[in-house]
């Protein structure tokens, strides 16, 4: 995908697989050096499943389709981002047209683009590794495949810190985790600090590289709310302080019809 800027702002961007940063910092992949626009605004993840945005904790205010944005989204194409006042639209990539065989005479009609099948919004992600600590606190890094930690700028994640190796650690999703491979860093991985060269996370479990760490989260994944009465038994708990009610009301008005008894006798 790319993203089409119409007020001209910036020139048609194509998005790179990984991560795309927004903003005004020069090593940004959109660099929108405009009032209102900080360093990181937002990041553009797209991946072989799917093109997805979030803004990092210290990004700036972002709306999707005039919508703001609180915790990653998918993005699709035709979707309008408003980039701290910057309007940017995602479109396909160029598709190669049609050339006429050569020899040919007459007009040549190129093959219609729109195949007619319904396009799908992109899926989130099953797993997502959240910043907790140093220069990566607050960051979502959506894990839809391979991905290497590392101080290397062409790492899927690159951290920017002298402890971590430049190719530290490789993670990749299974079936309810991730998989965790360390490619002999000088200084470990760790999970839930316990130093692995080959390991395994699940959701809530914690990446250490160094002093940096991650934390493996799945989004949408909800904290058990706490169990509510069953309607059965909240009606039987109903049903029986009425109960008692009349129970009470029937007492009464036998002791009442007693005393009028006795008081008539004598």
């Amino acid at each position: 995908m790319k993203l089409v800027f119409p007020n001209g702002e910036h020139p048609q961007a194509l998005l790179a697989t990984g991560v795309n940063r927004i903003g005004s910092a020069p090593d940004c992949t959109v660099v929108l050096d405009r009032p209102g626009i900080v360093p990181v605004h937002c990041e553009i993840h797209q991946s072989g499943i799917g093109v997805n945005l979030q803004v990092p904790a210290d990004g700036g205010v972002v709306l999707v389709n005039d919508k703001p944005v609180r915790e990653m989204i998918a993005l699709r194409v035709g979707d309008s981002i408003n980039i701290g006042g910057i309007i940017a639209r995602v479109a396909a990539a160029d598709a190669p047209r049609a050339v006429a065989p050569t020899g040919t005479t007459g007009s040549f009609s190129p093959v219609d683009e729109d195949s007619g099948a319904t396009r799908m919004r992109a899926a989130v992600p099953k797993f997502i590794l959240r910043g907790v600590s140093g220069p990566v606190f607050g960051k979502m890094y959506p894990i839809t495949g391979l991905t290497v930690i590392g101080r290397a700028p062409e790492c899927t994640i690159p951290v920017a810190v002298d402890e971590i190796s430049r190719r530290h650690v490789e993670i990749k999703p299974v079936a309810d985790g991730v998989s965790v491979e360390d490619l002999g860093s000088a200084n470990g991985s760790y999970v839930n600090g316990q130093r692995v060269q080959k390991g395994f996370m699940k959701a809530g479990d914690e990446l250490r590289l160094d002093a940096v760490r991650f934390m493996l989260i799945a989004p949408g994944q909800e904290v058990a709310a706490t169990r509510k009465i069953e309607p059965a038994h909240a009606g039987g708990v109903a049903k029986g302080g009425k109960a008692n009610v009349v129970g009470i009301v029937v007492i009464v008005v036998v002791i009442a019809a007693v005393a009028v008894w006795f008081a008539m006798q004598h």
